[in-house]
């Protein structure tokens, strides 16, 4: 396939202190990466010129001022440079406000590229929160920014591991909050939206499970009421539209039976709901070498008018500039960008 063919991505690589330009580097040192789409890195210049040292990968860097430039050949890796970071002042392993300053304008940059549609897709590094308030940016993460600066009021975080999925009904709000926000009209929106998603992947007959809120979802009100009086209704609803859906399934047993492949997608009704379960089974630390083995998964955000996927994983700050960080994560979510990408 000729570079042109393929979606041009754009990979912000989040904050500057952190392991996001070192798995950046590292994923685009994967000749299958160039096979599929065209890479173009948002960060800057010098950043990503050390981070190839500290990676330890050999690429060259091309410095390019718009996607158009880009060369997208294997080994060399396109850099549209911000211009953001001083490295005489540049420092690992820590939230500073110049860090956070430069990860918010890496996502600016990429959102402007993708709504102009100058790229076809966008993926993100991590972020630190603490890093983005301190350089004045009140938001609680990536998804709230994309929501905000695409001006789109109804969408949902997705998260895949294979053919393992779970999309939220909320995120990060506190427990007691999320409880308020497992409404009937918000559940169907979010089954809406993990449906759709799930066609665009290419699933002909997507099977949906909704888990239950309560233990043994609520057994009939005898652990809380939510169940008859939100979930099962919009439940109804989906199948009437004519989506294959179960529920409320228990929460403790919903998420083993679609690792088994009963389904294509559960939806979780709060953010540790959802991200334990998919955590526990794609992560993996081995305590000998006080390594994440397996870091897998991708985080997707659904009902935006342009494609963003994500590592689900932090910054890392402990092993940020050491050359140790796992990139698997990366690699996914830039798969996963390229395949719900129309190209």
């Amino acid at each position: 396939m000729n570079a042109r063919q393929k979606p041009i991505i754009g990979i912000t690589v989040g904050d500057p202190n952190g392991i996001g330009p070192e798995i950046t580097a590292k994923a685009l040192a994967l000749a299958e990466i160039y096979e599929i789409c065209c890479p173009l890195v948002i960060s800057d210049f010098e950043l990503m010129k050390e981070t190839i040292k500290i990676a330890n990968v050999s690429l060259k860097l091309n410095r390019v001022q718009s996607p158009q430039e880009g060369k997208y050949e294997f080994s060399t890796i396109d850099v549209l440079d911000m211009h953001n970071v001083d490295m005489s002042k540049h420092v690992y392993k820590k939230a500073t406000a110049e860090g956070g300053k430069a990860s918010f304008e890496y996502i600016e940059k990429v959102i402007e590229l993708a709504l102009a549609k100058k790229i076809d897709a966008t993926v993100t590094g991590p972020i630190n929160k603490e890093a983005i308030n301190l350089a004045g940016y009140h938001y609680a993460g990536h998804t709230e920014i994309y929501a905000d600066f695409t001006k789109t009021k109804d969408y949902a975080m997705m998260l895949a591991d294979g053919d393992y999925r779970v999309v939220h009904v909320s995120t990060h709000v506190s427990l007691r909050k999320a409880c308020d926000l497992a409404k009937k009209e918000r559940i169907l929106k979010v089954i809406n939206l993990g449906y759709e998603a799930l066609l665009r992947l290419g699933i002909e007959h997507p099977r949906i499970a909704v888990a239950g809120l309560n233990p043994h979802a609520g057994e009939d009100g005898l652990f809380g009421e939510e169940e008859i009086t939100e979930i099962i209704p919009a439940i109804e609803t989906a199948k009437e539209i004519g989506i294959d859906i179960d529920g409320p399934v228990p929460p403790d047993t919903v998420f083993a039976k679609a690792r088994g492949g009963q389904y294509d997608l559960v939806v979780a009704m709060y953010h540790d709901q959802g991200h334990i379960a998919m955590k526990v089974a794609g992560f993996e630390y081995d305590e000998t070498t006080r390594q994440w083995t397996s870091m897998s998964g991708v985080n997707v955000t659904l009902g935006l008018p342009i494609i963003r996927t994500s590592v689900d994983h932090g910054v890392a700050f402990g092993k940020a500039g050491e050359g140790r960080a796992n990139p698997q994560s990366m690699i996914e979510a830039i798969k996963m960008a390229a395949m719900m990408s129309d190209k």
